[in-house]
C-alpha cells in the first residue's frame, strides 16, 4: 500500500458509470477521487492540473478517443499511472493496451474489488492484465528472452504476474537475496532499469507476436 491518499482521476462516458465508481471509491480510506470526468479533451486538462497518480480511463471517450488519451497522459504528466476500464476484453485490446503502455487492464464486467486492487497495483508500479492473458503467457514459449536462462524467465514471468520479490521468493522456495540477484542480471540483459520496465519488456515479448488472436 502506498504510504499517501492514491489520487485518481476517473474518465468514462457514461455519467451513471462515474457516479458507481465514484460511490466504491469514497469509501475507501487510502483512495481520493480528485475528479471525474466524461470527455477526453477535458480529461488531459484536468491531468495537467491535478497530476494525479491514477487515471482510470474508459477507451469510449468523445472529444478524444481512449487510445488518443492515453498518449496525451504519458504526454502531459509522465508520473500518472493509467488504468484501462472497459467493456472490450479479447485479446487485440490488451495488446494494444500493452503496445500503448498503459500500467493495466480491467473489464467493466470484473467484482468491483478487482478493480480497486488494480488502482493499488498500478499506483505502486505494477502492472496488471486479466487472468486469461496470465494464462496465455504461461503457455507460449518465450520470445525475445533468448539472453536468459531458465531460472530468470521464471522469476520474470512472475515479476509480470505482478508478484513482490518476497511472494517470488516463497513460490519458488529460495532466499530473497537469490531473487534479487536475479533481476539484477535480468535488468542488466533487457538493458531495463526496474522490475516495471522487465515486465513491460516480457509481455510484449509474448503479445507482440503476430500470430496472436482475440
Amino acid at each position: 500500500m502506498v504510504s499517501h491518499r492514491i489520487r485518481v482521476v476517473l474518465a468514462d462516458d457514461h455519467p451513471l458509470v462515474l457516479e458507481g465508481l465514484q460511490a466504491m471509491l469514497r469509501a475507501e480510506k487510502d483512495i481520493e477521487v480528485v475528479a471525474a470526468v466524461t470527455d477526453g479533451t477535458e480529461l488531459i486538462s484536468l491531468v495537467r492540473h491535478h497530476r494525479p497518480n491514477v487515471v482510470v480511463l474508459d477507451l469510449q471517450m468523445p472529444g478524444l478517443p481512449g487510445w488518443d488519451c492515453l498518449e496525451a497522459i504519458r504526454r502531459a504528466s509522465p508520473g500518472t499511472r493509467v488504468l484501462i476500464l472497459t467493456a472490450f476484453g479479447d485479446g487485440e485490446f490488451i495488446q494494444m493496451a500493452i503496445e500503448r503502455e498503459a500500467d493495466g487492464f480491467v473489464l467493466k464486467t470484473d467484482p468491483p474489488q478487482q478493480t480497486l486492487a488494480a488502482i493499488r497495483q498500478v499506483a505502486q508500479g505494477h502492472l496488471v492484465f486479466p487472468q486469461a492473458a496470465r494464462r496465455w503467457l504461461r503457455r507460449q514459449p518465450p520470445e525475445g528472452l533468448e539472453a536468459l536462462t531458465e531460472r530468470e524467465r521464471e522469476i520474470l514471468a512472475l515479476v509480470a504476474e505482478g508478484l513482490t520479490n518476497t511472494q517470488i521468493a516463497r513460490r519458488l522456495n529460495v532466499q530473497i537475496a537469490t531473487v534479487k540477484f536475479h533481476l539484477q542480471n535480468i535488468f542488466q540483459k533487457l538493458g531495463v532499469r526496474n522490475r516495471t520496465e522487465a515486465a513491460r519488456f516480457y509481455l510484449t515479448a509474448h503479445w507482440g507476436r503476430p500470430s496472436i488472436g482475440k
